[in-house]
């Protein structure tokens, strides 16, 4: 089944869940599409399972909190920034729910956080104003970059290039808004595109070569500036994100044309949203988790 504009207007909430008591701030799937694993503000790690549409199990990190929730590349660990206490990142087994290992550095909060598609190394950015290089297995940071402001990193999935607002390769200045400020960055899977997502109520889709805004999507709901995840569909097809109304806005990635805008139903702002890697689904999130499936074969 393709993704077509058809095909992403029928989706529909399929299943909702209500494991959480506060917002979840934070989910990742895993590289085959068979388990998502959230994070909350309620210090809960919930691990579901796409394929039988269920809840797993849930593990706690009720002294640490926990936020940026992120897969590694074995299904059963994943690394995650603390909310409290302090800001080092954790390493954790899901299996018998322990610490590998800790990750200090960072001295205020972790606002981003990327593993690398091609190895063990993953970097954070913080309201430290610093970007850091990690290697799982090593506690000491590997790199270190200091910034003007408050930065968003990510890796690109095609070769595991990392990017920051001064990139290896290249350096784009983007026109700035003194209205918002960045709070997310993604590429699409191909590695020609940048989706840029603010505070405010526009997301920017940039030439990933050339730095160029080819796009810009607005019409949807932030009057509180909250940090609203924007994704892409695993063929760089679409992009997605969610509002404050709790509704789901999608936008063909060629034309700059909205396609749909999908209602989840959900209680507050969809903050997460991503779609599975490997299989005709996304989830989206508030509180509550809701997966969705279309309705129909185009």
């Amino acid at each position: 089944m393709k993704l077509t504009d058809n095909v992403l207007r029928s989706f529909r909430v399929a299943k909702v869940f209500r494991e959480n008591s506060d917002k979840i701030n934070c989910f990742d799937f895993s590289s085959n599409g068979e388990t998502i694993i959230s994070s909350s503000d309620d210090d809960s790690l919930v691990l579901y399972d796409c394929q039988e549409g269920k809840p797993k199990r849930t593990l706690y990190s009720k002294k640490y909190g926990v936020d940026l929730i992120r897969y590694t590349h074995a299904a059963n660990t994943v690394v995650y920034s603390s909310n409290k206490i302090d800001d080092t990142i954790r390493y954790l087994s899901l299996h018998d729910n322990k610490y590998i290992r800790y990750f200090p550095g960072h001295n205020k909060r972790v606002t981003s956080l990327s593993m690398s598609p091609v190895d063990d190394t993953f970097i954070s950015g913080s309201l430290d104003k610093t970007i850091r290089l990690w290697d799982l297995r090593s506690p000491n940071c590997q790199g270190l970059m200091h910034l003007q402001g408050k930065p968003v990193c990510s890796f690109d999935p095609e070769d595991g290039q990392t990017v920051r607002p001064a990139g290896p390769f290249a350096t784009f200045k983007l026109q700035y808004d003194r209205t918002c400020e960045w709070t997310g960055l993604k590429f699409s899977n191909d590695g020609k595109l940048i989706l840029v997502s603010t505070n405010g109520g526009a997301l920017r889709l940039l030439d990933a070569f050339k730095g160029a805004v080819m796009h810009s999507f607005g019409g949807y709901n932030n009057s509180k500036a909250v940090t609203l995840e924007a994704s892409f569909t695993p063929d760089s097809q679409f992009i997605m994100i969610g509002s404050e109304d709790g509704k789901v806005h999608v936008w063909n990635a060629e034309s700059g044309m909205k396609v749909a805008v999908l209602d989840g139903k959900h209680t507050g702002p969809v903050t997460c949203l991503q779609f599975n890697p490997k299989f005709m689904t996304f989830a989206s999130a508030c509180s509550n988790m809701a997966f969705w499936l279309p309705t129909i074969d185009d």
